[in-house]
């Protein structure tokens, strides 16, 4: 068997000091993220995380540069997560919308408020934070999807 891991996309979006941020049960217990989630088959990164953004929260979102690649172990599940974090804006908030299973809701936080006084999905919540606000940018072209049908 090939070992492989998750490929997910998340989201970094700041707005007046705060960040878009999702409360979710995970585990049996309420933690913090970022809109995050799983690479679906046949889709681009780009796409992924639109998408994500959009079924966790109600915002439409709009990329704007990579702000990394992460690779985590996850040292309780044997599971590895490569994640590919972007930060952008959004609008078309959606009040009415439902939102993904497992999340509670969408709400603004500061680094601070998120340091102080949440539980984490994983130590990439904050270090995404921390590169997005030490002005690390990668521009989205670095990012390609080869079809082979061409």
């Amino acid at each position: 068997m090939i070992w492989k891991p998750h490929a997910t996309v998340a989201a970094i979006v700041e707005k007046d000091g705060k960040f878009l941020m999702v409360e979710e049960e995970a585990g049996g217990e309420i933690v913090y993220n970022q809109p995050a989630g799983h690479l679906d088959p046949d889709e681009s990164l780009i796409d992924a995380v639109i998408r994500e953004v959009r079924e966790e929260t109600a915002w439409l979102f709009t990329p704007e540069a990579l702000i990394g690649i992460y690779l985590w172990p996850q040292p309780n599940t044997q599971r590895t997560f490569l994640r590919f974090a972007f930060c952008g804006s959004c609008s078309d908030h959606r009040t009415g919308q439902a939102l993904d299973d497992g999340i509670l809701r969408a709400l603004w936080m500061s680094k601070d408020e998120l340091q102080k006084n949440k539980k984490l999905r994983s130590p990439m919540v904050l270090q995404n934070i921390d590169d997005y606000l030490a002005g690390q940018r990668y521009p989205l072209d670095i990012l390609s999807t080869v079809d082979y049908e061409k």
